[in-house]
């Protein structure tokens, strides 16, 4: 036999031995690529399922787990009421966690995305609660805190969110409840102004302190602040020896509040600190 024929024969050989041994190899290995895939309890749910699992996840608490739910519903199903309702859900469970910034941009979105949604009336409505407890914040809630002395950049977030609601939906559920918030975030920004004109006059700086008081008076003629912030003007122009513009002041506070307190002031402090303020309504 020649040299050819017997190299024929060995690499036949080969062959077949390397098909026997090979094969089986190849389906193990493939079986345990196979078997590596993470298993996935939520593979085959439908819509309604990931939410109801989602929705009892957020209700026990375990608002990781429900946000998880609702961004895979989300993801597997983009369209239809399930997904517009995740967006929601999702939202509120943020909200429910602590997550304000997540919250505040889930309720963005959805506003951006569903502009003319059945619920939006709610979306605009949580987004103000966002703001709202968020400018708050729970020791303000135990301790009394006077929020006007605080940044009040959250609360014209809420007001402006809160507006919506009372401006745009007459009919809705949360009118009423965010009518009241919108009437405590007016008098909160009303306040924050004459806490700032309050910090002027006592320093001195009493152009700052008329200014200050001015803004309550034209932006916030409503608002239980306007007594004060017109007691902060009358005492800033005697101060500055401004005695015609002390004079027309006098007689406005007489003619409306001729039997104030602040009167009897000349450094002026806030009225009735021991008593339940105005800005303590949510505290029941």
């Amino acid at each position: 036999m020649s040299n050819r024929s017997q190299k024929s024969i060995l690499q036949a050989r080969i062959n077949v031995l390397a098909r026997f041994f090979l094969l089986p190899l190849l389906v193990v290995f493939l079986h345990a690529c196979a078997s590596s895939k993470p298993y996935d309890e939520t593979e085959g749910w439908s819509p309604a399922q990931f939410y109801e699992e989602a929705k009892t996840e957020i209700q026990e608490g375990n608002y990781e787990r429900g946000i998880q739910l609702l961004e895979k519903l989300e993801s597997r199903y983009p369209y239809g009421r399930f997904a517009q309702q995740a967006q929601i859900d999702i939202a509120f469970a943020y909200y429910k966690s602590g997550d304000t910034a997540q919250a505040r941009a889930a309720t963005d979105r959805f506003i951006r995305l569903y502009p003319n949604h059945s619920s939006l009336d709610y979306v605009y409505y949580l987004r103000g609660l966002i703001s709202f407890n968020e400018s708050k914040g729970l020791f303000s809630l135990l301790s009394g805190e006077d929020m006007s002395a605080r940044d009040p950049a959250g609360a014209r977030e809420a007001f402006d969110a809160f507006k919506e609601v009372v401006d745009r939906f007459p009919n809705s559920t949360y009118y009423q409840d965010a009518k009241e918030r919108l009437q405590y975030l007016v008098n909160a920004l009303a306040q924050n102004e004459l806490h700032v004109a309050r910090y002027y006059y006592k320093r001195g700086a009493y152009l700052a302190a008329i200014n200050r008081a001015q803004e309550v008076i034209k932006r916030f003629e409503q608002t239980p602040s306007i007594e004060e912030a017109l007691f902060i003007t009358l005492r800033s122009y005697q101060k500055l020896g401004m005695t015609q513009l002390a004079e027309d002041t006098e007689r406005v506070i007489k003619i409306n509040f001729s039997d104030s307190p602040y009167w009897k002031q000349d450094v002026i402090q806030p009225i009735g600190e021991t008593e339940r303020q105005w800005w303590q309504i949510w505290k029941q």
